[in-house]
């Protein structure tokens, strides 16, 4: 357990966003994504992930990590199938969100959700790194109520509310790993990634990584950086994280580049840039190829979601 509590307090949270949404029309987003971690309180209503269409009770948390791709069904009887470019251009006819904080939780057909980002060292995408799948957390009012007053908290104007939604957002990070250990869910992992975040070499690439996405990042530079071999560093690196350190890489540019179109109103050119790619054609492909949508569609999917 020591090792548990050692990851949870290197773990860096960051708020991103909350929501108290009312679903209008049924549908299935099939190919839902977020760099950031995201867990959907369900207050009433239906709703469903995965091929299998695993249901979630009235009360449960549906937990869906930053950087897994999963199909998500809100809603009775949800015939009405879109991608996520298709939802951005008809958002407002299968989605409102309530504005109103005493009614948060309250409404009928309605999810409740929080995004957040968790990272080891400020690096790592905590969750992304343990390579689970979206699932359900089951019989946890205490967590439930937690979620809801975020909502509430990020929807007032009172006083402290930003301290309110970081301690809260913290505590979401934490009661998922809780989760975890209670019953036994991706402990391997678990217990993988506390011996792997201790080895000092891999927290200077890590960190070189965060620090240089804009530059080169070959093999050869990772493995000054480590002081392994060229022939090696792949091989090291992927042996403790389970990824091959370019893939791990193009992931951190392409998180970054979602935060730039959240947060900055940068060029989709200039972006590309900052995060290593010279070539904008060649970034805007990957980014579609990754995420389902255009980089562009992806900054108005945050304005969207902030109606």
């Amino acid at each position: 357990m020591e090792d548990y509590n050692k990851i949870i307090e290197s773990l860096g949270v960051r708020f991103i966003k909350a929501k108290d949404i009312k679903i209008l029309q049924p549908l299935t987003v099939e190919n839902f994504y977020d760099v950031g971690n995201t867990v959907m309180l369900l207050n009433k209503g239906e709703l469903a992930f995965g091929e299998e269409k695993i249901a979630v009770a009235e009360g449960d948390i549906l937990f869906v990590p930053g950087g897994k791709m999963v199909s998500i069904s809100y809603g009775k009887n949800s015939a009405n199938k879109l991608t996520n470019e298709d939802l951005l251009n008809n958002r407002d006819k299968f989605f409102s969100s309530n504005k109103i904080v005493d009614q948060v939780g309250t409404l009928p057909n309605s999810f409740s959700y929080v995004t957040f980002e968790a990272k080891v060292f400020d690096s790592v995408n905590f969750f992304a790194s343990l390579d689970i799948t979206a699932f359900v957390i089951h019989d946890r009012p205490i967590f439930a109520n937690i979620i809801k007053e975020t909502v509430r908290e990020d929807l007032s104007n009172d006083a402290g509310k930003d301290r309110i939604v970081k301690l809260n957002t913290e505590r979401i990070a934490v009661e998922i790993i809780r989760y975890i250990l209670d019953k036994r869910l991706f402990v391997e992992q678990l217990a993988t990634n506390s011996t792997y975040f201790k080895d000092p070499r891999l927290i200077d690439i890590f960190a070189f990584i965060k620090d240089h996405l804009g530059g080169d990042l070959s093999n050869k530079i990772l493995a000054n950086v480590a002081n392994v071999s060229e022939d090696y560093v792949g091989q090291y690196f992927k042996m403790l994280t389970g990824i091959n350190p370019q893939d791990y890489i193009e992931y951190q540019r392409m998180e970054t580049a979602v935060n730039l179109l959240r947060t900055s109103k940068k060029s989709i050119r200039d972006i590309g840039k900052d995060v290593g790619y010279k070539d904008t054609a060649y970034f805007c492909r990957r980014f579609k190829m990754m995420f389902g949508i255009p980089a562009g569609k992806m900054r108005r999917r945050e304005s969207l979601m902030n109606i």
